[in-house]
């Protein structure tokens, strides 16, 4: 089968040349898969038998390209990945909802369940989007895996409803209303499911940063609160150490290195920050408890130059704010470009089509010739060449 090859290539001599150098190309027959390499060896092989390939501007449409009714320039349209135009001018794909999305592949609109909250389509209908959710005994965690046995339904495995769902509940845990729990431990479900404990202990002797609660499936005994911890084992003093200090860092004799501090990570979870050359910010408090991560001050859109200091406000048309170096900048759009220099008009021209600046500012296609730009590329294919004598036809 003979094939054709429609390539791309950004002209470097005047109007009208044609050149010979490897080329990013499209094959443009019809099971083509898009993009391809041609190869410098094969403009080698050419020229040893006397076939020296020359390739000229066109105004060809590689293979999954077109210029739709409302295409401003031509080939802006790619069929394969446009949800606007999906395999043909004009096939929008669904917009989002019940839980999914939906993205053009191949021509042909593709839709994607949510991940979080987790969503499942187990009729094959994407009328009703992703239907299904995943805490089920008719579809467990996924579509195909069923919970038939009633003793064995379907639950949270970690009991913090992250998502790990299974059939049953893995040994030594307890199914509360399809949450695993431990019941041994579980202040909550202590010995048995919603048997609260009573943090006083009905009147047990109280000690400092601490309370009664589940130990052994038992509600006597006695815990240590939120962040604290009973180091020296002296019961009188109950649990007399802070675990948010510089050495006892989350544990009991756990120090932090020099140059951070014990700190509270974004989930409240005492740990060592942080690293040479970020910077703590707090990210929310709750009362006198406040939560952070570290951050480079130099890059973060939320903390730029200085914690809290967020590239936000409206952004100039097709570009994104931007930290750089501690200033919040525009930023153009990939296939966007700001060619008059002035941010008014935002990232006005479409250097991924427009043919008078294809793939930079200023870089034109010939426009004699019609010629198209396609991903940032001016488009050539093979020149055509007279019969009789081989040479290219101008």
């Amino acid at each position: 089968m003979t094939r054709h090859w429609l390539v791309l290539f950004f002209p470097l001599a005047a109007i009208g040349a044609c050149t010979e150098p490897d080329v990013i190309g499209f094959d443009t027959t019809p099971d083509s898969p898009g993009f391809a390499l041609i190869d410098g060896g094969q403009g080698d092989a050419a020229a040893s038998e006397g076939e020296l390939v020359s390739y000229c501007p066109t105004n060809k449409c590689p293979a999954g390209w077109t210029t739709c009714p409302n295409s401003r320039f031509p080939c802006d349209v790619n069929l394969w990945t446009d949800v606007n135009n999906c395999g043909a001018c004009g096939r929008r794909c669904p917009s989002a909802g019940a839980g999914a999305t939906f993205a053009c592949v191949e021509g042909v609109c593709a839709m994607q369940c949510s991940a979080f909250p987790t969503r499942l389509d187990c009729d094959g209908l994407a009328d009703n989007g992703c239907e299904g959710e995943p805490l089920n005994d008719n579809h467990c965690g996924s579509c195909d895996k069923k919970c038939t046995d009633p003793a064995k339904r379907c639950a949270d495995q970690t009991g913090r409803g992250q998502g790990d769902v299974d059939c049953g509940c893995p040994a030594g845990k307890l199914d509360c209303f399809r949450s695993c729990v431990d019941s041994n431990t579980d202040d909550y479900n202590c010995g048995g499911c919603f048997n609260w404990c009573d943090p006083t202990g009905g009147g047990l002797p109280a000690y400092s940063n601490s309370y009664y609660g589940c130990v052994n499936g038992s509600c006597d005994g006695l815990k240590c609160n939120a962040r604290f911890a009973d180091c020296d084992k002296v019961r009188e003093n109950g649990c007399e150490t802070s675990l948010v200090t510089n050495d006892n860092c989350g544990a009991c004799g756990t120090a932090c290195p020099d140059g951070q501090a014990c700190r509270l990570d974004p989930d409240g979870k005492p740990t060592c920050m942080c690293p040479p050359g970020l910077t703590y910010c707090e990210s929310g408090c709750d009362g006198d408890v406040c939560t952070g991560s570290c951050v480079d001050l130099k890059s973060n859109v939320g903390n730029c130059g200085a914690c809290g200091a967020v590239c936000g406000g409206a952004s100039a048309p097709n570009a994104r704010r931007t930290c750089v170096y501690g200033a919040c900048v525009p930023h153009c759009n990939v296939g966007r470009a700001d060619c008059n220099n002035s941010m008014t008009d935002g990232c006005e021209v479409n250097t991924d089509s427009d043919p008078r600046n294809c793939g930079a500012c200023g870089h034109v296609c010939d426009a004699v010739a019609g010629q198209a730009c396609v991903a940032g590329k001016c488009a050539v294919e093979p020149c055509d060449t007279d019969a009789g004598t081989g040479e290219v036809a101008r």
